[in-house]
């Protein structure tokens, strides 16, 4: 693969912004106050598609010579890119056929079609559907359009980067997700191009960590799919080309696990008033992992895409209260008699926490004739509350079970 530079990203900008206005850059009041810097939130989940993949799908596909707009284009995708590839297709009146993972996000396969394109669902993560799009595309004669293995993509997701500089030029800190590596490598090349100064943050999730360990280790290595709520990044094999282009851009890489993961995508919710997916969310961990260095630096988290399931929202939601010690699971053994449930229901209302579920079985072998079990599910204002509520509960019940 050819290199990227800055030249060819500032020629994708001029292409990219006659069709796509930049995406706003919002000072976050929560996210600095709590962290002591300037937290600035770079806002892709506003794009058309609801992701910065747009950029650099268009930008290949206005390369097309007008006898491959008429075969058309191919590409392998969990969701995002295959929206990009759908939308620059439609705009520049090609065809387009996407090869999806089985266990592809709906919101995102119905978008996808929405858009225009025909769906091919094969495989149960993108490198399975890469090898399957790879063999359509030998079939067809239709063109590969990468995620992030092109230097017009690479070029065109970098366009991000020149966005930043402009409407923030005194930005210190940059953090970015990584999965193939493609934004973090075209806006890398742009920023440190332009003001070598800015460090440059990568991350990744835990449970598909190739690109992150490799950046860690210094060399190239695989990672094993153990499921992510960070589907967009869940890259199993680092490509050498990214890697080398991003070792020469990336400052800092961590990587995070599902709770902190989920947590974060609820904190953006709340913090943010933004709905992003789990591999856009990821970035607000640099704020815990690099506290102390951000300190007072003019920080942007680039908030890559909002194309979450909904079906899933409520599931990272009950993992994020979780994680920050807002949901507080149970069980109590009380005495088996009239008033005893009232009484604990009680209690726990004077405690000031919020009972969402409750389970009463006396049936259950291990406990006394005389007693009962409740298990419970309760809302709790954060860890400090939970402790005062299992304390009084302990006080006042015979045996009581954390279960989270």
């Amino acid at each position: 693969m050819k290199s990227v530079t800055l030249e060819a990203v500032q020629n994708a900008q001029k292409i990219l912004e006659k069709i796509l206005p930049p995406t706003p850059l919002v000072r976050n009041e929560w996210l600095s106050n709590l962290y002591g810097c300037e937290v600035y939130l770079k806002l892709e989940t506003l794009q058309p598609i609801g992701s910065f993949k747009i950029r650099g799908a268009t930008h290949r596909i206005s390369k097309l010579t007008e006898a491959e707009k008429k075969v058309g284009v191919i590409a392998a995708s969990a969701g995002n890119h295959a929206q990009g590839v759908a939308w620059g297709a439609r705009h520049y009146g090609t065809s387009a056929m996407i090869v999806m993972p089985e266990t592809a996000a709906l919101t995102k396969v119905s978008n996808t079609q929405a858009l225009g394109a025909k769906i091919h669902l094969e495989g149960e993560a993108y490198d399975q559907s890469f090898q399957a799009a790879q063999r359509i595309m030998k079939e067809t004669g239709r063109t590969y359009v990468h995620a992030f293995h092109d230097p017009d993509v690479i070029a065109g997701q970098g366009t991000v980067g020149l966005e930043i500089l402009s409407q923030l030029p005194g930005v210190d800190y940059v953090v970015t997700s990584i999965g193939g590596g493609g934004l973090c490598s075209g806006m890398g090349v742009a920023i440190k191009a332009l003001k070598p100064s800015v460090k440059i943050i990568a991350c990744q999730a835990e449970n598909v960590s190739a690109m992150a360990k490799s950046l860690t280790l210094g060399s190239v290595v695989e990672s094993p799919n153990l499921g992510t709520l960070a589907d967009g990044i869940a890259v199993q094999r680092a490509n050498p080309d990214m890697f080398g282009i991003l070792k020469s851009v990336v400052d800092r890489v961590f990587t995070s696990d599902e709770e902190e993961i989920a947590m974060n995508v609820l904190r953006l919710m709340e913090m943010g008033k933004v709905v992003s997916e789990g591999s856009a969310a990821i970035v607000l961990g640099a704020l815990d992992r690099y506290a102390e260095e951000l300190q007072g630096k003019k920080v942007v988290l680039l908030v890559c895409g909002g194309n979450i399931d909904v079906n899933m929202i409520s599931r990272i939601i009950d993992r994020g209260l979780i994680r920050s010690g807002r949901r507080l699971h149970l069980r109590v053994r009380i005495l088996d008699k009239p008033g005893s449930l009232s009484k604990l229901t009680a209690l726990i209302a004077n405690l000031k926490a919020n009972i969402l579920q409750t389970v009463h079985d006396r049936s259950e072998m291990r406990i006394r004739l005389d007693e009962t079990e409740v298990e419970l599910m309760l809302e709790t204002r954060g860890p400090a509350h939970s402790e005062e509520v299992v304390k009084a509960l302990r006080d006042a019940c015979r045996d009581v079970v954390v279960i989270f």
